[in-house]
């Protein structure tokens, strides 16, 4: 409370310098046809309050936030947002992070940037967003103070400072500094009850569950000229551990089961980008990437059986990439280049059961996945209303696996691509995409799952895969009703080959776990509609509102029964829903934000099919509301109450005595958990 106090009376004198001043009107975005580019001045924001550029990001009309993938390789891996007009070199300090270490201050706008206009290296995607900073001299910082009280009682706090220096000349500093305990709401506390197949109920109980998640992080970046040029340097250090305890006090048997599961996770990164221009039409880029990974999980469940799991986990990617850019003319640019990675994994795990050891497919691999590709692309803007994308890519992945299971492989794929932008209309753009995709091959499927300590259910590993991949074809439909209004639909229909999903694995002929594996073909449709509206013209003053809705279909055949049915974790449907408005005489912002599926807590409904399982889940929406006070222009309070609703988590697992098709039910279990209210206070500030 002290170091909260002190933080208040700092802020106080730097704030009695500032005089008030009536607001002035904000000013439109910068629309630029021609270009495909309409820039947001940091003052179109201003009546929302943001505190950084994650807030800004997420607040332009039109656009939808995506931090990027956790896939190996750079370009697969790269978000929706450009700082700078470049992509940030880094995996595990992710872009949401990233920007959040960017104030308000230090952005001069915003662009959103369609159908590679400007030059752009569009990494795939059909929109960005580019945070452009100024390009003044001196240091910026924050330093947040966050308290979470949980309805159990406890009390977890953090602190988080960053920092930026400019000099002249264009040399850059950063760094942040994370340190504290955050609370875990996968679990929670509730009934359970596991019914025989006639009915007669097995099990009865309470199920209490606590966790926590304890983050180290220190991050840094440099950028400086070099050579007629611009290097740039960051790194990374990350470790974290989570922690969480299960409870169950059985009432029917009258027995108590524990559970005790940790996660240590050591992560360091570095990172190096070189970017040059050669000519006035000639730009290179020099990309470097290097991580080290390593993992400990341990789980220890004690009931009528007592099972023993651990899973030590070894992961190192190498990647270097390099991209020529060539702007033949103003409507006429090419761009080609390549990347290559090597990528390596060493996991050994072990489950012992009532003492006697237990031997799991795929216990202990040493997998290395070296990956080369090479690419093309041609950009070219026949109109101020039409522009053409077309591009090939030629990837070649060689897998091989040592250990439990000895793989050699050899993958080539041809992946080409080819969009169309049309602006009729200054408010109404068409956009239109045919891309063969080539998914990644997940690490984490080669080695056997720590569920098993918990469920009884070996989940196994499988180190013979084969990547899914499929034939994407795309439609968007985006209008604009004035500069903070717009609307989009999206429809997307995936043609999949070599399904990726659970599959039962076999030894002497009998099934015995289940793990992943390639299914054949599929497909899956998506229909999105996005909306962003300002809500003055219905006399809320400086509010906004933004949405997104998904509706997702997929079907696959089953391996065991023949029967279409949909791909495991497929989200049927996904939606969230984000309220926000200016209180200026209050000098306080509020809003409400609302997850089905949209975010990482989220709700969501799916459901996984395994060889002698069908488990169903279901998160309730997750609810926060917010309050944000500036006393002062250099401090903000926020005071959340988040999961307002006590989300409810129902899992179901329908479990039969073998294969699911030939053999009768074993039992129908039903958990609803829930997770209480969180009250959040944080404190932040600005240097």
């Amino acid at each position: 409370m002290s170091l909260i106090l002190m933080l208040v009376a700092a802020a106080a004198p730097a704030a009695a310098q500032v005089e008030t001043q009536a607001a002035a009107p904000l000013p439109p975005p910068a629309v630029a046809p021609d270009q495909g580019i309409i820039a947001y001045p940091a003052s179109f924001f201003a009546d929302t309050s943001p505190t950084s550029a994650l807030d800004m990001v997420q607040r332009l009309p039109g656009f939808q936030f995506d931090k990027g993938q956790a896939v190996r390789g750079l370009a697969a891996a790269a978000g929706n947002v450009l700082i700078d007009g470049e992509a940030p070199v880094a995996k595990n300090d992710t872009l949401d992070e990233i920007l959040k270490r960017i104030p308000v201050s230090a952005v001069l706008r915003i662009e959103l940037i369609r159908g590679g206009a400007g030059g752009y290296d569009m990494q795939g995607r059909p929109v960005l967003a580019n945070v452009v900073q100024r390009d003044t001299s001196g240091f910026k910082g924050a330093t947040t103070l966050s308290a979470s009280s949980i309805d159990d009682g406890r009390v977890l706090s953090n602190i988080r400072t960053e920092g930026q220096w400019r000099w002249p000349g264009g040399r850059i500093a950063e760094f942040s500094i994370l340190y504290g305990a955050f609370p875990d709401d996968y679990w929670g506390d509730g009934p359970r009850v596991r019914l025989g197949p006639n009915g007669a109920t097995q099990i009865q109980s309470n199920y209490e569950a606590e966790g926590r998640i304890y983050r180290k992080f220190v991050t840094g970046a440099y950028e400086t000229p070099l050579a007629g040029g611009k290097l740039r340097l960051n790194g990374a250090y990350q470790p974290y551990v989570q922690d969480f305890e299960v409870t169950d006090r059985l009432i029917v048997p009258g027995t108590v089961e524990l559970q005790h599961d940790t996660y240590a996770w050591d992560q360091t990164e570095f990172g190096a980008r070189y970017t040059r221009d050669m000519s006035e039409r000639i730009t290179v880029e020099a990309v470097g990437f290097q991580q080290w990974r390593e993992a400990q999980q341990d789980s220890n469940f004690r009931g009528v059986v007592r099972r023993l799991f651990s899973l030590n986990r070894q992961l190192e990617e190498t990647v270097g990439r390099g991209h020529v850019q060539f702007r033949q003319s103003p409507a006429l640019t090419w761009e080609f280049g390549g990347e290559a990675a090597l990528n390596t994994l060493e996991a050994e795990t072990k489950l012992v059961s009532n003492g006697v050891p237990v031997v799991l497919p795929a216990a202990s691999v040493a997998v290395e996945e070296k990956r080369g590709e090479v690419f093309g692309t041609v950009t070219w803007r026949a109109s101020d209303h039409f522009n053409l994308e077309a591009g090939v890519r030629q990837e070649r992945t060689h897998v091989t696996s040592v250990g439990d299971f000895a793989v050699d492989k050899t993958y080539k794929y041809t992946k080409p691509r080819i969009q169309a932008n049309w602006s009729p209309t200054s408010t109404d753009e068409v956009r239109l995409r045919i891309e063969r995709e080539v998914g990644q091959l997940e690490f984490n499927d080669f080695v056997a799952s720590p569920t098993v300590a918990n469920t009884g259910s070996v989940v196994a590993g499988n180190p013979d895969l084969a990547p899914q991949d499929g034939w994407m074809y795309e439609g968007v439909y985006e209008r604009r009703f004035g500069p903070a209004t717009a609307v989009s639909l999206t429809f997307r229909h995936l043609d999949i080959k070599n399904v990726v999903d659970r599959v039962p694995l076999f030894i002497g002929g009998v099934p015995v776990a289940d793990g992943p594996g390639n299914l054949g073909k599929g497909r899956r449709t998506t229909l999105t509609l996005d909306l962003s509206v300002p809500l003055d013209r219905w006399g809320v003053t400086s509010g906004l509102l933004k949405g997104s809705v998904t509706i997702r279909r997929s079907s696959v055949t089953d391996p065991l029964n023949g029967v279409e049915r949909e791909i495991s974790s497929a989200r049927p449907i996904e939606w969230d829903l984000h309220y926000v408005q200016d209180l200026a005489h209050l000098k306080t912002t509020v809003g409400i934000d609302i997850n089905k599926g949209a975010s990482d807590n989220g709700g969501f409904r799916d459901r996984i099919y395994r060889f002698n399982e069908i488990e169903n889940r279901k998160w309730d929406p997750w609810v926060n509301l917010f309050a944000e006070y500036k006393p002062y222009p250099n401090l903000q309070i926020r005071l959340e109450v988040q999961n307002l609703t006590e989300r409810s988590f129902q899992r179901e697992r329908v479990v039969f005595v073998g294969a699911r098709d030939r053999t009768p039910l074993l039992f129908d279990e039903v958990r609803d958990l829930r997770w209480g209210r969180v009250i959040a206070l944080k404190l932040r500030r600005t240097y």
